[in-house]
Parts: structure tokens; sequence; C-alpha cells
């Protein structure tokens, strides 16, 4: 008798099939190798490297690489393995090639030192300085604003969008209303500013990096004094900036510190982002806190800028902060501020020479009554080849903004925004200059900051809300420390 066959074993319960996790949904910007290989050929071509990379550059070609996306901050979709691998094999082989000498773009100092104590001084806060500041930060906050709703666009789309709106030359806060559809389908706002950020949006001052960035300068002085070490900006980042509020070379370093680099390494390892204008945009509080000490302002700002930024980068750093030192005592125009601060840049540096030609390039529109137009066109023309967010093409832009508005709030925010590159780092850096060259806030007209309401948010523990008067008088006791 044949044994009965054991009965089957159930049927495994039925189980609702999962897509597939979209990889898109956590790609971050600004660290995929395949695209940061890509920006540091650019860099090699601008710092005199390019001959020597052009092997390099030509085998990741050969093997399916792509250049440098031109506005984003990453390519469309990641790397297969292989690729992303010979990324990171290239960057370190990049990295290792030889700089041309002698090297015009050293700083005037070699190792950036430590400055004063950081103790308070015996005397208190300049009620004058005081407001001074209060009309930088105001000044900071409107220029900002005003350069959000149009970061990334190209110089003809904000030509487009102000003109159909009837604001061009640009002479107040960008809008929708009027602007034909067509003309809007053509030239997008910038999707996460225009909420905030155009005419009949602004309800206060909204977050932007380029206000973060003075607060933790604020608080870094705050707990450490103007003695401050790169090391101790570094410590400060990964306790009070969220990594997701991080861009370009920021990114990067706070990418190295989580690995375990220190400075000046955080700066430099698969950093292609070191020349751009993160450091410049850090600058103001160094100039603030340094009344009269362009020189002191500058070191200050350099020492900073050591986490993230290299050469040209570290050099628009002291730039705006010794022009900022300057400005900030009150007896100084626009212009002097200007000469201070190119005085601690290196002469011979692209920087340098890029100030230079958007001074002049101004000084002479001024002479013959030609509109500011026509020097940014100048200034695409010459600089068009870098990135839109590299420091010597914004700096540049910067300059000539101030100098062609020759001390006016109105001209020199407008001026700065509608020359194109990184609209809002440089509005915010020429409004903070006009601030302080108007003196209070009285200088700054109210269609400019009635909207901000004397409120600032951020994500910046501790003063996210917090009014611009405030500010003033905290970075005004900064200045009162040794």
């Amino acid at each position: 008798m044949t044994p009965p066959r054991p009965a089957p074993p159930p049927a495994p319960p039925t189980r609702t099939a999962r897509p597939a996790p979209d990889i898109r949904a956590v790609r971050l910007t600004w660290v995929q190798p395949e695209d940061l290989v890509g920006h540091e050929f650019r860099q090699a071509a601008e710092d005199g490297r390019g001959e020597a990379a052009g092997p390099l550059l030509r085998a990741w070609l050969a093997a399916g690489g792509h250049l440098a996306p031109a506005r984003a901050g990453a390519s469309p979709a990641p790397a297969p393995p292989e690729l992303r691998a010979l990324a990171a094999d290239l960057l370190t082989a990049l990295a290792a090639l030889p700089h041309p000498t002698p090297d015009t773009e050293q700083a005037p100092w070699a190792t950036p030192g430590t400055t004063g104590s950081g103790t308070p001084t015996g005397a208190g806060a300049d009620p004058a300085l005081r407001r001074r500041l209060e009309a930088a930060w105001l000044g900071r906050a409107v220029g900002c604003v005003l350069g959000k709703p149009v970061e990334k666009l190209p110089l003809h789309g904000i030509r487009a969008l102000a003109r159909a709106a009837g604001n061009w030359p640009l002479a107040d806060w960008f809008t929708e209303r009027g602007v034909p559809p067509e003309v809007l389908a053509a030239h997008p706002w910038n999707r996460r500013s225009a909420p905030t950020s155009l005419a009949e949006n602004i309800d206060g001052t909204p977050e932007d990096d380029d206000l973060n960035y003075p607060l933790l300068g604020l608080l870094l002085l705050q707990r450490h004094g103007k003695g401050f070490t790169t090391a101790d900006v570094g410590r400060l980042w990964l306790d009070e900036l969220p990594a997701g509020r991080t861009f370009t070379a920021e990114r990067v370093a706070y990418r190295n510190l989580l690995q375990g680099l220190e400075p000046p390494a955080t700066a430099t390892h698969h950093n292609p982002f070191r020349e751009w204008i993160g450091a410049l945009i850090r600058a103001d509080v160094h100039g603030w806190t340094n009344p009269g000490d362009p020189a002191a302002a500058a070191a200050q700002a350099h020492r900073d800028a050591a986490l993230t930024h290299t050469g040209n980068g570290a050099h628009a750093a002291a730039f705006v902060a010794a022009a900022t030192a300057t400005a900030a005592t009150g007896r100084a125009d626009v212009h002097t501020a200007l000469r201070a601060g190119l005085a601690v840049v290196p002469p011979r540096s692209r920087l340098a020479e890029a100030v230079r030609f958007g001074i002049r390039t101004a000084v002479d529109a001024r002479a013959t009554g030609t509109g500011f137009d026509t020097v940014v066109d100048l200034l695409h023309a010459r600089y068009g080849h870098y990135h839109w967010v590299h420091a010597v093409p914004n700096t540049a832009v910067i300059a000539a903004a101030l100098t062609h508005a020759d001390g006016d709030f109105t001209h020199s925010v407008c001026r700065a925004v509608s020359g194109g590159w990184d609209t809002d780092s440089n509005g915010a850096t020429a409004g903070a200059l006009a601030g302080l060259v108007a003196g209070s806030p009285d200088g700054i007209p109210d269609r400019w900051t009635a909207p901000l309401k004397n409120r600032l948010a951020t994500t910046v523990p501790g003063f996210d809300g917090i009014g611009f008067d405030t500010l003033a008088h905290l970075t005004a006791q900064e200045a009162a420390r040794s």
C-alpha cells in the first residue's frame, strides 16, 4: 500500500507589492563625485592647470562622463558605480596636479592668525554705530529679498520679467502683476523664493543662506570672540547649522567635517567650489565688528573662509570685510570703502583684476551718463565663462554696482541685482554696504523696509523672528570687544 503523500505546505501569505524606492528623492546636490569632477575640470582651466588636466578630462569624457551642470546642483541622474568611482579617482588626481608658479594669487598673509582676546572692553557699544549696523542688517535683508525671485535666471530673463512689469531699469520689488503669461512661462521665478519674495507676497524677511551666515558669524563671535579659530567655525556649524541649509563649498566642507577631516583640508578635499561666493556672504559681520580696522576685518574673514574656501574665494571675503570695516566708521564714502577692500587682495589675482575692471567700467559709465546695463553687458562679455556662483564675476558686479550708484541705496541694490549671476547674494552684500553709507535706517526708503516688518525668519537656533534693531545691538556689543 502506497503511503499517503504529506500535505503540501501552506502557501505563504500574499503581500502587496511595494514600488521600488525613488533614489531621486534623496539625491543630494553639490556632493555627487560625477558632478564635482566636472566643476573641478572647470576650476583647473581657471587656475592654470587646464593643459595638465587635459588627459584626465579626455579619459572622463571617453568613459561617458559629462561636463559640469551649467546651473543646477546635480546632473539629472546618478552615475553608475564604475563611473562614480572613476570620478572620485579623477578628483584625487586633479588635486595632485601642480599649480603654475609664481602664485600671483597668494594671500598677503601666509597663515591667518587670531586677533584680540575676545574680551569686552571698558567702552560700551557706540549708539551711532548701532544705527549704522541696523541700516546694514536691513540693507542686507532688502538686497537679498530683492534678488531671491530671479536667482538662477539668466540675464535676459531678469530683464524680460522686469520690463514686462514696467520696472526697468530696476527700481522696485519684482512682481507678477501685469506680466504676460507667456513671459512668466519663458522665465519662471525661482520656485522656492517667489512665494515669499515677490512684492505681493513679502510678509517679513524669509529665511535665506545669505542671512543665516551673518547670524552664525554673530553667534561665533558671541561664543569665541574675535580670537576664534577656523576649527571653532566648523564646530559651530556642526552644532547649529542644518546640513540641508548648506550649498556648494559649504556643503562639501560640511561633508568633509563629518568624514573627520580638519581645516584647511575641509576646504580643499574634493571641493571644486572653493573659489565660489560662499565665503563672501559670510564676511559682513567681520567688517561690522572691526570698524576702522580693515586689516583685522580681512584677517578675521579669511580665518572664517578657510573652512570652505581658498584663493579668490577667500580673497573675496577679505575684500568685503575690509570694505565693510571702512564704511562702518561712518566717515567713508563707498569709493573709499572699495579701495580699502582692494588693498587686502593680491593685486595680480583674477579677483583684483575683475574688481578693478568693474569699478573702472562703472566710473566711465557715470562720466558719460551711460546706463548700468552697458556696464553689465561688458562684465558678462568678459567674465561670462565663470559659473554664475563664482566669486570673481559676482564680486566684480557688486563693486561696479556700488560705484555706479555712488552711495544711493536704491540704486545700489537694484544695480547689483540687475547685474545677474548670484542675484540675492549680490543684492545682500551691496545692500549692507550701502546701508552703512546711508548711516541709519532712516536713510533707506520705507518701501524697502516696511514689508520686512523688522522680522527675520531663520533656522539658526535662538534667532528666528528676531528684529534688525536687536541684531544691530548684539553686533555692536561684539564690535566693542577687544
